[in-house]
């Protein structure tokens, strides 16, 4: 029979508490939504987390422990709820690195201290700044990569710059999850002559899961 009640795969109460919490704090922002009719500016949304949900953390988790992920990235980090999980499955696996970019310096802070809540800062490097500097050079092949973008107000989105960048860096077999669906990341990841497949999954209104096979 299904079970209603939601299940964490992580199993370390510390980690599992701190996203609980980060949860049941998600609350809209004041200013509005930069999806929609807000100021598209990240720095008057510093005491906003923009996180993905539970079900897709969940996801990332599994994924990593299957692939025995040891270095993975993700943009953009906010408050640190996907690199939560991200750093879970890193211990988990036996040591690695999560490697994070945020632009916002209260969001880079407030990742931090979730991270060292969690018993987890030392399997995280948070870069503070524009991610098409922070994430060029990964340091060797990852495994994994979020990309769950800033809505830009003209021309390529951040999504589509990043998954530029860090598509040549991620090794074959190697995932990468998009959070927000940008056009033009899909068109990126649907041309077959840049080695990837995907498929699109019913969470969060839609995300797009990659793999790379070529």
């Amino acid at each position: 029979m299904y079970n209603a009640e939601p299940h964490s795969a992580i199993r370390d109460a510390c980690v599992t508490a701190v996203i609980e919490r980060l949860q049941a704090t998600r609350r809209a922002p004041v200013r509005g939504n930069p999806m929609q009719s807000g100021s598209r500016d990240p720095h008057d949304y510093a005491e906003q987390g923009f996180s993905i949900h539970p079900e897709q953390g969940e996801l990332i988790y599994l994924l990593c422990r299957g692939l025995r992920a040891r270095r993975v990235a993700e943009f953009a980090t906010s408050v640190g709820m996907s690199t939560l999980y991200f750093a879970a499955a890193m211990r988990d696996n036996g040591g690695g690195t999560v490697i994070g970019s945020e632009i916002v310096p209260a969001k880079v802070a407030a990742a931090k201290r979730n991270l060292a809540e969690a018993g987890l800062a030392d399997y995280a490097d948070i870069r503070e700044g524009d991610a098409r500097k922070t994430v060029r050079d990964l340091g060797g092949p990852v495994d994994f990569i979020l990309i769950d973008g800033w809505p830009g107000d003209k021309g390529p989105t951040l999504a589509r710059q990043v998954i530029e960048i860090v598509a040549p860096q991620l090794r074959v077999g190697g995932y990468v999850m998009n959070d927000n669906a940008e056009a033009d990341f899909l068109e990126f990841v649907r041309d077959p002559n840049n080695g990837f497949v995907s498929i699109t999954l019913p969470l969060k209104g839609g995300t797009e899961l990659c793999l790379k096979v070529a």
